[in-house]
């Protein structure tokens, strides 16, 4: 399936099917006990990926790419960072707004559009958490080598990694497509993704986090 083909999927599933459930999802709100492990997972690994970067970023210029309800884009504006925070579902968008803290609202500027789109510019850093999940190497490979040319540090993104469950969950839903079904993720082998990718950079294993359904891996590429 083709890059465009996948993300027009993804925009629909998360703008019109999904947008009460990522909002959900991503306060305090009760959800369901599988839900829960997934909030946890995606705590962590948002915590593993700002760990990666430095504590102070007054200053840098910042792509929170796919920023979903904007809980990546707050804790990286509260570290002095200017963020452009882009996601593909306008909806999400207006979530990530509404709850973004007045006291960093001046340094965060939402865009509905491609977060590999040239016209945002060039970046200090570049963080992709869970929003390339869904693209097949070549894909990736082709998104990072365009967001490498822009960046003057970092690449930090996340994978869904070849686990016997992840892959057991992929070959099912090959097996009975629906065509209302959410975007598959595509699992990779994180470490032969770090070989294809080590044209752009070094490439870094920042690791892994496994809770629940949630199972998530993290690379980081320096151009």
């Amino acid at each position: 399936m083709s890059y465009e083909i996948t993300r027009s999927r993804v925009e629909t599933y998360f703008d019109r099917t999904a947008t009460a459930t990522w909002a959900a999802l991503t306060s305090d709100a009760p959800v369901s006990r599988i839900r829960e492990t997934v909030r946890a997972g995606r705590d962590a690994m948002r915590a593993r990926l700002l760990g990666a970067l430095p504590e102070d970023l007054s200053g840098a210029r910042v792509l929170d790419a796919g920023c979903g309800a904007g809980q990546m884009s707050a804790e990286l504006a509260a570290r002095g960072a200017e963020v452009v925070a882009v996601d593909l579902s306008p909806q999400l968008l207006q979530v990530a707004e509404a709850r973004l803290p007045d006291t960093v609202r001046s340094r965060v500027r939402f865009v509905a559009g491609d977060m590999t789109a040239p016209e945002l510019g060039r970046f200090d850093h570049v963080v992709a958490m869970d929003s390339l999940i869904y693209y097949r190497a070549g894909d990736i490979d082709a998104r990072l080598s365009g967001l490498a040319q822009r960046a003057n540090g970092s690449i930090l993104f996340t994978v869904a990694p070849r686990t016997t469950l992840l892959m057991g969950m992929w070959y099912a839903g090959k097996l009975f497509p629906r065509g209302d079904r959410s975007p598959v993720m595509v699992p990779h082998a994180p470490g032969a993704l770090a070989r294809r990718l080590a044209g752009h950079g070094a490439v870094r294993d920042v690791g892994r986090v496994s809770s629940g359904f949630y199972i998530s891996h993290a690379l980081e590429v320096r151009p």
